[in-house]
């Protein structure tokens, strides 16, 4: 794990895990995961797929799942994988949580906004880990890395039941989901970390920014627009217009 993060850290760092959870756990999971009638619905130019971060709505297992991510031996062993020595959980969930994504769902190249909600520290490790038993390559929904940037070829890291993929994100850490190509629905329970100081010195303040697959040249015309726009917001608003509703509100 530490050598394939070490290899892959001047790029787009990463590592993953198999068989993360006894199999008994992992497929009561996949059995008690919601249904999308049953959670967000995004869909747009940008995205087409199903989330929810109000984890009291669901099976309380997914909860105890997520939240054993968030434990401190766990965040202290991923931190001595990735030589991170200063890394935070998100109790909130901030853009984490659950999503499901069925057939035609996909999510454009993006980089992930750069700080938490409050923007006081910075987002550095992505966690995604996938409960769906026997999916296979052929049916898509897939993570993509893209470590030479949107517009080259990207590195694809199947979805497997009960693996976990930790994932960089900085200013260059462009990725994506591919199209989910089956009557199906590919399930993952997904975690940030956050850290006082960025993985990159070069690494400045961003919005979440996404981008057209190659070649698709009138969407990253319309996704560059937009980026600069909500830029250019986050300028004179340094928290936004408005809170992002995808956190975990406790009663």
């Amino acid at each position: 794990m530490i050598a394939q993060f070490n290899e892959s850290k001047n790029a787009i760092g990463y590592f993953y895990i198999d068989n993360v959870l006894p199999e008994k756990l992992a497929l009561e999971c996949a059995k008690v995961f919601p249904k999308p009638e049953e959670m967000k619905l995004l869909k747009s130019i940008k995205e087409f797929k199903y989330v929810s971060a109000q984890m009291d709505k669901h099976h309380q297992l997914l909860e105890e799942v997520i939240y054993a991510f968030q434990n401190e031996k766990i965040v202290k062993l991923i931190g001595e994988i990735c030589n991170i020595s200063s890394l935070f959980p998100d109790d909130s969930l901030y853009a984490g949580g659950l999503s499901l994504m069925a057939q035609d769902n996909f999510l454009n190249p993006h980089l992930d906004n750069s700080h938490d909600a409050e923007r006081e520290r910075w987002r550095v490790l992505n966690l995604l880990y996938y409960v769906t038993p026997e999916w296979e390559k052929n049916n898509g929904g897939h993570l993509e890395l893209w470590p030479n940037g949107p517009q080259k070829e990207p590195i694809e890291i199947e979805s497997k039941f009960n693996r976990l993929i930790v994932m960089a994100t900085h200013s260059s850490s462009w990725h994506s989901v591919n199209k989910v190509m089956i009557d199906g629905s590919r399930c993952c329970i997904s975690n940030y970390y956050f850290s006082d100081k960025a993985l990159r010195e070069t690494d400045k303040f961003h919005v979440t920014k996404f981008r057209g697959r190659p070649n698709e040249t009138f969407t990253n015309l319309f996704l560059d627009f937009d980026s600069s726009l909500r830029m250019l917001v986050r300028k004179v608003f340094k928290k936004g217009v408005r809170k992002n509703p995808h956190v975990y509100k406790k009663q």
